[in-house]
């Protein structure tokens, strides 16, 4: 995790391409991370010391790291198994539908009878070994939020590699990639599952999560966007 959170992305006159790419990185880094498993004594630790934004340009993103800020700020030694429950609480669930918890897997909500392992996991295998990305030590579905998120944030990384070494095609290869990426998957179910965060989180610190990822990954699209526009009016 990084020591200071990235601000909602924008794009500016002047600005360091590489750099926006490389705070992009580490803010779809440390959401996959809060994602991927409950928060530890380490992990926690590392976020009481974070710094986070005072102001972006996105109320969702501002929302969600004040409200992260104001649990960190009162964390207490109990914070970790509190953490741990609400985790299990809002991701896990103890019924045996598809409406039990915020189910972290797009298969979820994007499939008729809110089943796993369905159309949208194929379709992420697919993207992950069309960019010669392995899945290692995941034994998850592939259409997990947490591998999305750090898809992204691979992905952000080789802009930056590209753009460093002066292959402007492949960096706009891979904003490509990206933009596909966030409209056919992040953006097609996050809405549901972030709301669905905020019915099932009793802490302040998921409720939190659940507004910075909506906001962000918002905000992230209108930037690819933006930067892919004036690739094109430049062209």
């Amino acid at each position: 995790m990084a020591e200071n959170m990235a601000a909602a992305p924008a794009a500016e006159e002047g600005m360091d391409l590489a750099a926006l790419m490389d705070g992009r990185a580490r803010t779809y880094g440390l959401m996959a991370r809060l994602f991927l498993k409950e928060v530890d004594k380490a992990a926690l630790t590392e976020l009481q010391g974070m710094r986070f934004p005072a102001a972006t340009s996105s109320a969702k993103v501002d929302e969600g790291y004040h409200m992260l800020y104001d649990y960190l700020r009162t964390s207490w030694d109990d914070s970790i198994t509190e953490l741990a429950i609400d985790y299990v609480r809002t991701f896990i669930g103890h019924g045996v539908n598809g409406f039990s918890a915020a189910y972290p897997f797009e298969s979820v909500y994007t499939s008729e009878r809110r089943l796993m392992m369905q159309e949208a996991r194929a379709e992420v295998l697919q993207t992950l070994r069309e960019n010669n990305l392995k899945r290692g030590r995941w034994t998850e579905g592939e259409d997990h939020i947490a591998l999305e998120l750090e898809f992204m944030q691979r992905m952000a990384m080789r802009t930056a590699e590209a753009l460093r070494a002066g292959d402007e095609d492949k960096a706009i290869e891979k904003l490509r990639t990206q933009q596909k990426f966030a409209q056919d998957h992040l953006l097609n179910w996050l809405p549901m599952m972030t709301e669905d965060m905020r019915r099932f989180a009793r802490t302040m610190f998921y409720q939190g999560l659940a507004q910075l990822v909506m906001g962000y990954v918002e905000e992230d699209a209108d930037l690819l966007e933006e930067l892919l526009d004036s690739v094109e009016e430049a062209a």
